[in-house]
């Protein structure tokens, strides 16, 4: 298992810079084991929550509401 900061950023740099629904990205990192939410407690409140800080951050951007894409390196 991989912690929500990274399975987001995992997701979304395989998504070559496609902007994905943040459903997506998590349906995309729960197929890919990267977040088990029956043994990470607040799993999906977490994965939120490191979206957010990574678009304040700039290493992800918010496109629009709910969606996002990995920043151009």
């Amino acid at each position: 298992m991989t912690e929500p900061r990274e399975a987001a950023l995992a997701v979304l740099r395989d998504a070559d810079g496609a902007e994905l629904h943040w459903t997506v990205v998590w349906d995309r990192a729960l197929q890919a084991a990267l977040i088990d939410p029956f043994t990470q407690p607040n799993a999906r409140d977490e994965f939120l929550h490191a979206l957010a800080t990574l678009a304040r951050e700039g290493t992800i951007e918010k496109t629009s509401t709910g969606t996002y894409r990995a920043a151009p390196i």
